[in-house]
């Protein structure tokens, strides 16, 4: 037996024509301006590169369980856009209608509409939400959104938009894996040595990863000149600093002449850069750690981190931060998608960072069919990793 009075369960399903009517009287209660019309809902309830999805309650008109027919009232909707040839997708409308105001719902559309999205081979989603509402802000400020910019003047009544960016494929990944240690850098030039720590934590955690420990192995696996400032680290001098403190290490590089020569314009130094990497290949030949002259592939990676390897890669900033510079990252894990690197270098400005900027950091994407562009450095087309394991395995 059911009461007539007694609520029904909210269902999330995909938006259908027949919603179309209440889909635009809820959009006229949502909105005062910039709404969505009858033949944009229209296009949009027929498009293969959306995700759009109703919250929709049934009202019960029978006591009887057998005989009860009922209809969908639509009390929320979302609506969210494919973006062809890109792993972005954009948040373009999500409405809740008054009657269920305070919840949840707005939680569970967006929840779905991620896992929808990500789903559909997205690994970003942006939005964009009116500066004065703060209570969409708040909302999604909670799930993990960062503000990355202002569109002025973007809404009728001259309210400028906040920009809102989340990677969700990140956040669901991160929730199916097995926690992986973060280490920040401290220095400007020691991603080689806290990606390394990050590796060498894993698979030790009696390896404690501090300062102290950074400057040794920077020490170690410096080039002692860059392009400018302090040198960065050499692929073969990270396999040499996991080797001495009893890992084993294996050495993937795509060149055979001096590395990191792109940029560097004095000779004094390009001298000391020839003899660094010359005592470089002495050491790994002593100490008999191997050098292959390839370049690192995805399949690798998979392989070694299928194997219970750690795993560090050589990538260019310039796709992240605009800045022309070799940055070590540690790869975390490798799905039938993506690859997923932790990066040590949260924000070069700032001195603290708070959890959110951490997770950021964690188990970032990165499309499989995109390694190739962001993992290579310079006019030389450098690609570079480094493999490590334990000994006793």
């Amino acid at each position: 037996m059911v009461s007539k009075n007694q609520t029904m369960p909210i269902v999330l399903r995909a938006a259908s024509s027949e919603d179309l009517e209440q889909l635009l009287e809820l959009e006229k209660q949502s909105f005062d301006y910039d709404r969505l019309s009858r033949r944009s809902f229209r296009h949009w309830l027929k498009s293969p590169t959306c995700v759009f999805i109703v919250a929709a309650q049934q009202q019960a008109t029978s006591m009887l369980i057998q005989d009860q027919s009922s209809t969908d009232e639509v009390l929320g909707y979302g609506l969210v856009l494919m973006r062809k040839g890109t792993r972005l997708c954009r948040l373009y409308s999500i409405a809740v209608s008054k009657k269920a105001k305070g919840t949840g719902l707005g939680k569970r559309l967006l929840s779905e509409l991620e896992k929808a999205s990500v789903e559909r081979g997205k690994l970003f989603m942006r939005l964009e939400v009116a500066c004065d509402n703060e209570a969409a802000i708040n909302l999604y400020t909670a799930f993990g959104y960062r503000s990355f910019g202002v569109y002025r003047n973007y809404y009728h009544n001259s309210v400028d938009a906040l920009r809102m960016q989340k990677p969700i494929h990140q956040r669901l990944a991160q929730q199916r894996w097995a926690s992986y240690p973060w280490y920040r850098q401290t220095t400007e030039f020691t991603c080689g040595p806290a990606s390394l720590m990050m590796a060498m934590n894993n698979l030790n955690p009696e390896i404690k990863m501090n300062q102290s420990l950074e400057l040794d192995l920077w020490r170690q696996a410096t080039t002692i000149f860059m392009t400018s400032g302090h040198g960065g680290c050499h692929p073969i001098g990270l396999g040499i600093a996991a080797m001495e403190r009893g890992f084993e290490a294996q050495v993937y590089v795509n060149k055979k002449d001096t590395l990191f020569l792109d940029g560097v314009r004095s000779e004094h130094k390009k001298n000391i850069m020839h003899a660094v990497e010359k005592r470089f290949k002495q050491r790994a030949k002593e100490i008999g750690l191997p050098v292959h002259y390839q370049a690192p592939s995805v399949q690798l990676i998979q392989a070694a981190l299928s194997a219970g390897s750690g795993v560090l890669s050589l990538i260019s900033t310039y796709q992240l931060d605009g800045k022309k510079s070799p940055h070590w990252v540690t790869i975390t894990h490798v799905d039938e998608n993506c690859l997923y690197f932790h990066d040590p270098d949260p924000d070069d400005t700032a001195s603290e960072v708070d959890n959110q900027q951490i997770a950021d950091c964690q188990h970032i994407p990165l499309g499989k069919e995109d390694f190739n562009s962001l993992s290579v450095f310079g006019k030389s087309k450098l690609r570079t990793a480094v493999i490590i394991s334990r000994a006793d395995k």
